[in-house]
């Protein structure tokens, strides 16, 4: 596609990239990249770019590992919600949170140590 024409789309904050009739018909990848249109017409949202920098970050082994630690911090939060009831905090400030969370680990500390006694 020799030259594209754009058109933002402000409802869906996506660019619609469309190419000439003319640029289509002499292409030689016709036949592969648009068969049942006159026009091929390219949908690219308007955030694209920090995607593409956040699929590079993704595929670095230092997001690999931070995904990983950050997975056994977020099922912790989920057993302190669903298991200890931890659902909402009862005390006020952040103190009582502060105070709250300390007892909560406390407790999913002692379970660990229960647990693992159990096991040898």
């Amino acid at each position: 596609m020799a030259s594209l024409q754009d058109e933002r789309s402000h409802v869906t904050n996506t660019i619609i990239f469309r190419s000439r009739q003319t640029d289509c018909a002499t292409c030689l990848l016709k036949a592969k990249c648009c068969p049942n249109t006159s026009i091929r017409k390219i949908a690219r949202s308007v955030h694209e770019a920090a995607r593409d920098v956040a699929r590079r970050i993704a595929a670095t082994p230092e997001y690999v590992r931070s995904h990983h630690e950050r997975k056994k911090v977020e099922m912790l939060f989920a057993r302190f919600k669903r298991i200890l009831k931890l659902d909402r905090l009862r005390l006020r400030g952040m103190s009582g949170a502060a105070d709250e969370f300390t007892l909560a680990v406390a407790v999913q500390n002692r379970l660990s140590i229960l647990h693992a006694m159990m096991a040898i």
